[in-house]
């Protein structure tokens, strides 16, 4: 495969896998976008993306905006490395905003760009068990 590949193992594909990144709370959201980003274990970085037509009627539009997905996700790969990253459209594009096809390549680019930004930050660590407090021993006297 080339450089310019997207492999299997780069993908999120299980519906398990979609679930244990549904799971947490998404990390940004933006105008039209939901980004959730969650450690995998793997050296890897795997790109998850939910299109749904309720939002982008046409598959024109629902596959240019998983082009752009990939693509910067491509790009940006080697800072994403162990995490699974989730990207949904949660939100329609007005027209109005998006009068050309230039217009809504260049509106996608700018918010996955910038959300892309976000899911290469550090991870915040996850929280340390509480401590588990053992009941006193009680040898049976009153106070």
């Amino acid at each position: 495969m080339g450089p310019h590949a997207y492999p299997k193992a780069a993908r999120l594909v299980k519906t398990d896998e979609f679930s244990s990144v549904f799971a947490l709370r998404p990390v940004r959201r933006s105008r039209h976008f939901v980004l959730y980003v969650r450690a995998n274990g793997h050296p890897q970085a795997r790109l998850g993306i939910v299109i749904g037509k309720k939002f982008a009627r046409r598959a024109v539009e629902r596959n240019l905006i998983k082009r752009q997905c990939r693509e910067l996700f491509r790009l940006r790969q080697a800072t994403l490395g162990g995490r699974d990253v989730l990207v949904r459209l949660h939100a329609k594009f007005p027209r109005e905003d998006v009068p050309t096809v230039a217009a809504f390549k260049r509106l996608c680019r700018e918010e996955l760009s910038y959300l892309f930004g976000i899911a290469a930050r550090p991870l915040p660590a996850p929280p340390a068990p509480a401590p588990v407090v053992a009941p006193a021993a009680s040898d049976g006297a009153a106070p």
